[in-house]
């Protein structure tokens, strides 16, 4: 696209009034706290080492085994006791501490006092990757809700150039709307919910080569406010489209996997439910053995024992944990601004004034403990649902998602009770600041 970042930035910038009734779209610098977590992404040395003492999750089972690390890349898995190879240094780990692949979360809106749709910037979104990994989460999509135009592409050319910084967790972006139901559109702007148009399908058509080969564009539509034929387009521009905000009837979503859609974005949240004579999107959703759902698994988005019906009706691998994030993760703060108003933390849950939800209070390692506890899966499968079957959604399994070798180094260290000891990204440990 010939429209610089620069150039939308500013714009934004002049727009601030439209967006927030006032005062700038978003503070300039970003303040201390996003310069002082934007820092720590770059804390530590790449470590070639041999990993030994602690029990594996390769992905696929849990065994004792070696992890040889190497220029970022799992260079071997080796019999435990095993003498670590030339150049590498041998880093003994805890019996009781578990070594799983990175989590990966498709759906992050924000993270360490910042919020993307705030502030739609490059250090935004290595803000909110440095916030979330402390909780495990090694690669992320910044998510970008419904907002202006000049805002959406400033977001999405900000998470190309965040891609670009080493072990920077950030793996794309994640445009959630702007062509959504507006009868379903949850805390979503009533003002900014728009048709697709032209100037919107040549930048998003774009979009994906801006970005490196390993990089994801995923983006959220309302299946009956998209034309098939434009959900086709943009699937063969090299989008992944999923399906959100919406009273999409069952024929209809049908036609959207069949055009190209691929997944659907917090299953059951701002979708009608199922009726007998009206399956809808849900009813899709949960029939289609070839799509992937993504779920809140925090006990407020979803009853668990909807949770479980999903489970139940989906093959093994198509269901996949996000967080839903908004800026409090790994903050202690009670409120913060999104479009104007104020948005509340309390007893767990994210509301506007009137209780609207407004994203989760959730981390990725909560995610995966409240998996065992409220749905009673095995710990092999919570693990999977945070690592293996996002990237399979991506279709970066080749890559991430498994300890293996010639996969990238992006680990967790968890301890017995599935908390967060600690992260590597391409090989570079980092402690979680408990």
């Amino acid at each position: 696209m010939a429209t610089r970042q620069s150039d939308i930035v500013a714009r934004l910038q002049q727009d601030g009034d439209r967006i927030h009734g006032g005062g700038t779209a978003f503070p300039r610098g970003g303040g201390y706290r996003a310069k002082h977590q934007m820092a720590a992404v770059g804390r530590g040395m790449m470590d070639d080492c041999l990993l030994t003492g602690a029990r594996v999750f390769t992905g696929t089972e849990i065994v004792e085994t070696d992890i040889a690390v190497k220029d970022g890349m799992i260079a071997a898995l080796l019999p435990p006791g095993s003498m670590a190879p030339s150049g590498l240094k041998t880093r003994h780990l805890g019996a009781d501490m578990l070594v799983a692949p990175g989590f990966i979360d498709i759906q992050v809106n924000g993270g360490g006092g910042v919020l993307f749709n705030e502030m739609p910037t490059v250090e935004a979104a290595l803000t909110i990757a440095a916030a979330h990994r402390r909780f495990g989460t090694t690669s992320l999509l910044p998510t970008f809700i419904t907002g202006p135009r000049s805002a959406m592409q400033a977001a999405a050319l900000a998470a190309i150039e965040a891609t670009r910084h080493p072990r920077s967790g950030v793996i794309g972006v994640h445009l959630e709307g702007p062509y959504l139901s507006t009868e379903k559109r949850g805390v979503h702007e009533a003002r900014f919910i728009r048709p697709l148009d032209k100037a919107d399908m040549d930048f998003l058509t774009a979009l994906p080569g801006q970005f490196q080969p390993d990089n994801r564009v995923l983006l959220s539509v309302a299946p009956e406010r998209v034309d098939l034929t434009d959900i086709t387009a943009l699937t063969k521009a090299g989008l992944i489209l999923s399906g959100a905000h919406s009273v999409a009837s069952y024929e209809r979503t049908l036609a959207a996997l069949d055009a190209g859609l691929r997944g659907f974005t917090h299953l059951y949240n701002a979708m009608p439910a199922p009726m007998g004579r009206e399956p809808g999107i849900v009813g899709a959703a949960l029939l289609d053995p070839t799509s992937w759902c993504g779920i809140i698994v925090d006990g407020i988005h979803v009853h668990p024992a909807m949770m479980r019906l999903a489970l139940a009706a989906k093959p093994q691998g198509k269901m996949m944990l996000v967080t839903d994030a908004m800026s409090p993760t790994g903050t202690d703060v009670t409120s913060f601004p999104l479009y104007g108003q104020t948005i509340h933390r309390r007893d767990g849950r994210l509301v506007t004034d009137d209780g609207t939800l407004a994203g989760a209070d959730i981390d990725m390692a909560q995610a995966v403990r409240n998996a065992t506890s409220l749905l009673g899966l095995e710990t092999e499968e919570a693990l999977r649902m945070a690592s293996l079957y996002p990237a399979q959604f991506l279709g970066l399994d080749d890559r991430l998602g498994l300890i293996a070798p010639q996969y990238r180094a992006d680990m967790v260290l968890l301890d017995e009770r599935m908390r967060v000891n600690g992260t590597w990204v391409a090989g570079q440990w980092q402690a979680a600041d408990r």
